[in-house]
């Protein structure tokens, strides 16, 4: 049950973090298997790294990245609806899905450098980027640390450190037990020591300034859903460090609204993408559209 739990929690879609065995029956279409394609499937080193990935479609590039101890499964319902516009590129973070394992300590700043030699392999760019959870994170870190690489922004359910402040009380402390509760016996395979790594970095990372954030200028989408197990308040946080940003909660909604309703993720993320960014003036665009509608005439039935 508490694996469960932390699973849902932090978005591990993947129950096993093995790459020999990535979860891969759900988001798929009747011909293709996400996360576990042979004609879409290709591999690179970067950093001593295996890294595997997949690319999907034709036209703007979109890189998608997955959450903690998951893996390009886990974005199949997003993968499937943007590769009908888009050039869809998806990667196993290191330590995760079918890339390889690194030999020091899992941070995002690596995992977002891998993200960019990506981009350099594939000679493309700059890039729209969609990354839910861990992925929101590298993606905010993409627009600090290699901004040239990107065009447009979405992070869904982003934190900047692991504190109280940004986490649910009860987030952490399920992190914790799902930790003390691997066996001993497990600890020493491939499975329990990439459980270990990936999962033990969200007690520790990201950390990363709010004052960073000042530094992206590209446009942002910064997402969340209501009943997410980020803090509302750190999601606001984020939103009014990024100049060009705009934000949108998701009503009744938790942290696996990318799985539990895609339609209406993808749908927010696709007009986004789609629709040139103008920002606000909070006073002038509101008095603007005011005086239009004074301007309106009556309809008929007032």
């Amino acid at each position: 049950m508490k694996r469960l739990l932390v699973l849902v929690l932090v978005a591990l879609s993947s129950p096993n973090l093995a790459g020999d065995q990535a979860t891969t029956a759900r988001a798929t279409t009747p011909s293709v298997t996400y996360g576990a394609n042979p004609a879409a499937g290709h591999t690179f080193t970067h950093d001593g790294v295996r890294l595997y990935y997949e690319v999907y479609g034709a036209g703007e590039p979109l890189l998608v990245v997955h959450g903690n101890g998951g893996s390009i499964a886990d974005l199949g319902a997003q993968i499937a609806h943007f590769r009908k516009r888009y050039k869809v590129i998806a990667m196993d973070s290191r330590d995760q899905g079918r890339s390889g394992d690194s030999p020091d300590t899992l941070t995002y700043e690596k995992m977002t450098d891998d993200l960019a030699a990506l981009l350099d392999q594939l000679r493309v760019g700059p890039v729209n980027v969609l990354g839910w959870s861990d992925g929101g994170i590298e993606a905010l870190l993409l627009g600090i640390r290699h901004p040239a690489k990107v065009k447009k922004i979405v992070a869904m359910a982003a934190n900047l450190n692991p504190s109280e402040a940004t986490l649910a009380p009860e987030v952490i402390a399920t992190i914790k037990s799902m930790i003390d509760d691997i066996p001993a016996a497990s600890r020493d395979t491939q499975q329990g020591r990439r459980e270990l790594k990936v999962v033990g970095m969200m007690l520790n990372e990201p950390q990363i300034d709010v004052k960073a954030l000042e530094a992206i200028t590209a446009p942002t989408l910064v997402l969340a859903a209501d009943h997410d197990v980020i803090r509302d308040e750190h999601t606001v946080e984020i939103f009014h460090h990024i100049r060009n940003s705009q934000l949108a909660i998701f009503p009744n909604a938790t942290h696996m609204i990318p799985f539990d309703d895609p339609a209406t993720f993808n749908a927010t993320v696709e007009r986004f993408l789609r629709t040139p960014f103008v920002k606000k003036d909070r006073i002038n665009d509101m008095l603007k559209s005011l005086e239009k509608l004074r301007a309106a005439p009556a309809s008929a039935d007032q």
